[in-house]
This record gives C-alpha cells, sequence and structure tokens, in this order.
C-alpha cells in the first residue's frame, strides 16, 4: 500500500469516526475528534514531506566534506522542524482543552487516527501475505 492510500485512508477513517462520534454520542465529541484527526493527519503528511525533503538533500549532496556538512544541516534542519510541529500542535490542544471548546476523549480518538490506519494496513497486508504463503 502506498502512502498515498494510507493518507486516503486516514481521511476515510477520520469521516467514519466523526460520524460514529455524532451518531452515538454529541456533535461537541464528533467536533473534538474532527479537530485532533485534522491535526494528526496534518502532521502526518508534514512529516512525511520533512523526511522526503531530507532524503533528497542527502542525494544531491557532494562528496566529502561536502556531504558531512549537508547531513548535519540536514539533520539539525529536521529536527528544529520536528519539535516545532510538535510545540505548535501541544499549543493548540492546550488552548483548545483550557478554553473547554473540545472534549478530551474525542481529541484522543481524533489523535489516533493516524494509529488506527497504519495498525489496519498493516493487519491487512500481514493478512494477505499469510494468506499467500500457505498456498
Amino acid at each position: 500500500m502506498s502512502l498515498r492510500q494510507v493518507q486516503v485512508l486516514s481521511w476515510v477513517c477520520l469521516f467514519v469516526l466523526c460520524g460514529g462520534a455524532w451518531i452515538f454520542w454529541s456533535w461537541e465529541i464528533a467536533w473534538s475528534v474532527a479537530v485532533g484527526g485534522i491535526l494528526s493527519i496534518g502532521s502526518f503528511m508534514m512529516t512525511h514531506k520533512d523526511v522526503a525533503g531530507f532524503m533528497r538533500s542527502l542525494d544531491s549532496s557532494e562528496e566529502g566534506q561536502g556531504e558531512k556538512k549537508a547531513l548535519k544541516v540536514g539533520k539539525a534542519r529536521y529536527i528544529i522542524k520536528f519539535w516545532l510541529r510538535l510545540a505548535i500542535i501541544g499549543l493548540v490542544l492546550l488552548i483548545l482543552i483550557k478554553s473547554g471548546k473540545a472534549n478530551i476523549f474525542g481529541l484522543l480518538v481524533g489523535l489516533s487516527t493516524v494509529v488506527f490506519t497504519i495498525t489496519l494496513t498493516t493487519v491487512g497486508a500481514a493478512g494477505r501475505y499469510i494468506i499467500r504463503s500457505r498456498r
């Protein structure tokens, strides 16, 4: 399964979780699930973009000293972006929780959207592998 398919499946999973939360609980919880899921999927997509950019910078670097310098700069840039993204997500969650505009349980379910998707993808791939190996 490609990364694009995982991203699409993440949006589908978020839609299903929001719908289920709205039907079985309340609009407030469904909204919280949506906010948490958007944060989670957005962070996942930005992380993919940053990792791909870091890998491209390694490919385009020159041999020798230039390669070592490019590696250090690329690592530092990636680490700074990672911590900055984490701080922004933490700040957004803090504001939402402190203001009472979001339900903590809903946020946790939404933030777990990518984890659900990756788990489903992994179980599906393992199942296909096991079924194929039995033939």
